[in-house]
């Protein structure tokens, strides 16, 4: 599909639309003028990650599953493949569905882009890497990965799908791109993921214990939501001969005691840290050489881990807000975070809806939270 209404409008597939990505990328891709479908089967996505975006008249929500072949007659300029479960809690639920949706996905999803003569994005992962033995990590790095435990369904069904996107391009010369994303993370994350800097700032918010496994001394790198976000659609814009993969992440790495350090003092936290072991597989060093995103792209990611952390701190403390409207919070708050009020969240959002009083004034404002969590607080 090459015939869009307006010069420089494309009509664009985000498959994982309601997730954590793919709501911030369906954000920006509405922004820049652009007619958007978002497809997502709701396993880890929220309806409430795209609630403001339900009655834009260039967004098209539809709930679907990937593993399934998705048809749509108008076809599509663009598509961006970020549907599957991202957190191990979540892709070793259900392992078999899991590579199918890696694997099964790709498939669909590439079939669809030959369809529809559109060229196609795979958010494959930094998990291609395993345990890297090498630092930092390259994209030609072939990586250290195990095929039989309990991470593999993941791993190895992102590595499976980018053979399949590689094979696509040589044998019917498809528009493909691949980025490898390393750590994430930013507002609509969700709270109960299991991933590191939703984990710690939960934890710290509601004063609980924060749990490190190992030692502490493993490391990530972390990049803000916006910075990756950039980094796709710089890579779309590529020419056909640019393919990647290519590595998406901030190079600065810390070690998980130094990340617990930093939520406790932004938030001014009494959480102490306890120790559990180290899960198999859970690769102890990860972060990206981005050298070659530098030169292909132009890109080097902008946001600095202290005020990135505001942010999402922010996020996670207006959820605990409105969830209880009080400054304690239970066990009960926090497990209800993860889907909490969904419909009232949808109609919201809609013209007409008056918001209640329980959302009222009294409540900070998210600029507020923002700016109260970019300084260290005092612990005393």
């Amino acid at each position: 599909m090459q015939d869009s209404a307006k010069v420089g409008e494309k009509r664009i597939l985000v498959t994982g639309a309601a997730g954590f990505l793919g709501s911030h990328l369906c954000e920006r891709l509405i922004n820049e003028g652009h007619k958007v479908v978002g497809i997502d089967n709701f396993f880890t996505g929220k309806k409430r990650n795209v609630a403001h975006l339900l009655s834009h008249p260039c967004f098209e929500l539809r709930e679907h599953d990937i593993v399934k072949p998705f048809t749509d007659e108008t076809g599509f300029d663009e598509i961006y493949n970020l549907a599957c479960p991202a957190s191990p809690i979540h892709y070793q639920y259900d392992p078999v569905q899991t590579t199918k949706t890696c694997v099964h996905g790709a498939i669909n999803m590439l079939d669809l882009a030959r369809t529809s003569g559109a060229r196609i994005l795979q958010a494959s992962t930094s998990e291609v890497y395993g345990d890297p033995e090498i630092h930092p990590q390259p994209e030609h790095y072939r990586g250290n990965v195990s095929s039989i435990g309990p991470r593999a369904c993941y791993d190895e069904g992102k590595r499976c799908a980018e053979s399949l996107f590689f094979d696509y391009h040589r044998e019917y010369g498809l528009p493909i791109k691949v980025v490898r994303i390393f750590n994430t993370y930013g507002p609509r994350m969700d709270p109960l993921d299991g991933r590191v800097v939703s984990n710690f700032i939960v934890k710290a918010l509601v004063g609980d214990d924060i749990t490190i496994y190992g030692d502490g001394s493993q490391t990530r790198s972390f990049c803000f939501v916006d910075d990756l976000i950039d980094g796709f659609i710089r890579m779309m814009a590529t020419g056909d001969d640019q393919t990647g993969p290519v590595n998406l992440g901030n190079p600065e790495e810390f070690t998980m005691l130094e990340l617990a350090d930093l939520v406790t003092k932004a938030i001014g936290s009494r959480s102490k840290t306890a120790f559990l072991p180290l899960p198999k597989d859970d690769p102890t060093r990860r972060r990206p050489d981005i050298t070659l995103a530098k030169a292909m792209l132009g890109w080097s990611p902008m946001m600095p881990l202290r005020l990135g952390l505001a942010e999402t701190i922010a996020y996670f403390a207006s959820l605990l807000a409105d969830e209880r409207g009080t400054t304690s919070a239970s066990d009960a708050d926090v497990a209800r975070l993860s889907g909490r009020r969904v419909d009232t969240e949808v109609q919201r959002h809609k013209p007409g809806f008056a918001a209640s009083k329980s959302a009222s004034s009294s409540e900070p404002s998210r600029a507020t939270l923002v700016s109260r969590y970019a300084k260290p607080q005092m612990t005393g």
